[in-house]
């Protein structure tokens, strides 16, 4: 059998998203025979990202280098240069060196997307990663008191809680190869990552969102295992998803996945210390919307608490994979 048949046979699989969390889940996805599309956000205007984005004109590229870090197929050493952030130079303090490659790659390439491309090949990625439009994305927010906030990066100092995000501009288009990874996908995976400022800004371009709405993939919510202060201060599991729905008109997914796990009381004070705590999984009223659930312990704990990038895919792979039968 052909190497081209074997990659048609796997499930087709586009996860859409950004920030820490996304990549973490990556990382375990991509050891499952799984043909990978990320779709990440391009609406990052703080640190490096920001820099780059406003000198050179290009979209922030911090979301998609950390995406295909997690795709990619090389030395570990290699991820750990690509990851390394200089932290002196005139000019160069603050950004990473992965960054500073895609903007050279943006350049030699002539486009951004191009650019994001010819990196894949260089480490190997695993997959494909797309940005959710081929232009920065500007994100406001409308605080509950009706104040505007412009900036992914001010939006959590606001300290009032949102009201709503969009973008500009609000007809940005999607990359059409983008669409068509939507369109063909059989499962398609939002989440985990920041509610307002990584995954509500994706599903705000008007055609990825029409195209996954008219999708007839199973549809994967990943909820945060934690709130984010000046995001979803005490945001339960319905609230992540009641957000979403306010923001896109549709009952977008079919399952939940959330974390059941215990998790220590010293992590949590460190957490409080924050303004964060854990999500709330309140079952009944998510089941009455019509979500069925897949609860297990999700998570570990080193400096910070993250998925369990293991137990995490095993889950999602064996949700497409029942999904998948039960089409055949």
């Amino acid at each position: 059998m052909t190497e081209h048949r074997q990659q048609e046979q796997k499930p087709r699989i586009v996860v859409i998203g950004g920030g820490t969390g996304l990549s973490v889940m990556l990382r375990g996805l991509k050891e499952k025979p799984l043909d990978i599309t990320a779709i990440v956000t391009v609406a990052d205007d703080g640190g490096s990202s920001g820099i780059l984005r406003s000198e050179l004109q290009m979209p922030p590229p911090g979301d998609i280098r950390s995406v295909l870090i997690a795709l990619a197929d090389v030395e570990p050493l290699l991820s750990d240069m690509l990851k390394y952030r200089f932290n002196s130079g005139a000019g160069l303090a603050g950004h990473s060196l992965g960054n500073l490659m895609l903007a050279a790659m943006t350049d030699i390439s002539g486009d951004f997307v191009s650019g994001v491309r010819m990196l894949s090949k260089v480490l190997a990625v695993r997959g494909r990663v797309l940005p959710a439009a081929g232009e920065a994305i500007v994100l406001k927010a409308e605080t509950v008191d009706g104040t505007i906030i412009t900036g992914e990066s001010n939006i959590p100092k606001a300290g009032q809680a949102i009201k709503r995000v969009f973008i500009e501009p609000a007809d940005v288009e999607p990359l059409e190869e983008a669409v068509e990874a939507i369109r063909e996908a059989d499962a398609i995976l939002i989440g985990p990552g920041s509610l307002y400022t990584s995954i509500i800004p994706n599903l705000l371009v008007p055609k990825l969102a029409q195209s996954i709405v008219e999708s007839e993939a199973v549809k994967i919510f990943v909820c945060n295992v934690m709130t984010q202060p000046g995001e979803t201060d005490d945001y339960t599991v319905s609230d992540h998803l009641a957000a979403v729905h306010a923001h896109i008109g549709h009952h977008l997914f079919d399952y939940v996945i959330v974390n059941d796990g215990e998790i220590p009381e010293q992590v949590q004070q460190k957490y409080a210390e924050m303004g964060a705590k854990a999500v709330h999984l309140d079952l009944e009223e998510v089941t009455r919307r019509g979500y069925k659930v897949i609860a297990d312990k999700l998570v570990l704990f080193r400096t910070y608490l993250r998925h369990d990038a293991a137990r995490l895919s095993h889950h999602i792979y064996q949700l497409v994979e029942n999904w998948m039968q039960r089409k055949r």
